[in-house]
């Protein structure tokens, strides 16, 4: 699996344990930025991170910031995406599961970094299972194709 990887300021200390964490997993995480002591506008990073999913050269990514919030929020104005914040390893899990969520988000001011990396894992090792959920992915990608401008 192709995974992308990418953080503002506030999360670039925790991007370099999880990109660690990841590696110990056997993934290998194409970094986005930001680099150490670089200022940059999270926004540019998930937007840069989710049209690369949605380009299909990555299959899932994941974004740090603050909170999550606002990298959650911006790669979710890509056509496509979904981008999920997650605080606890059920709703990591289940950001896949139910909802097929190619990108996870989390706050490295919220998060400690052990929990972030099992946040991570559960993430990584759940896939959508379709059933009941199905539809409403299928909506969701309905609309996105019918409201570009959404």
């Amino acid at each position: 699996m192709k995974l992308a990887i990418g953080c503002d300021e506030a999360g670039y200390p925790l991007k370099e344990i999880l990109i660690e964490h990841l590696n110990e997993l056997g993934f290998d995480a194409d970094d986005f930025g930001s680099e150490k002591d670089e200022t940059v506008l999270y926004p540019d990073v998930a937007f840069k991170v989710a049209q690369s999913i949605a380009d299909g050269n990555y299959q899932r990514g994941i974004l740090i910031c603050g909170t999550g919030i606002g990298m959650a929020i911006s790669a979710n104005k890509v056509n496509g995406i979904r981008a999920a914040q997650a605080a606890d390893t059920y709703s990591a899990e289940r950001a896949q599961k139910s909802n097929d969520a190619q990108i996870l988000c989390l706050g490295a001011r919220v998060t400690g970094n052990e929990l972030a990396k099992s946040i991570v894992t559960s993430y990584l090792n759940s896939s959508f299972q379709g059933g009941g959920s199905a539809n409403k992915i299928a909506r969701i990608i309905n609309y996105e194709a019918n409201n570009p401008n959404s």
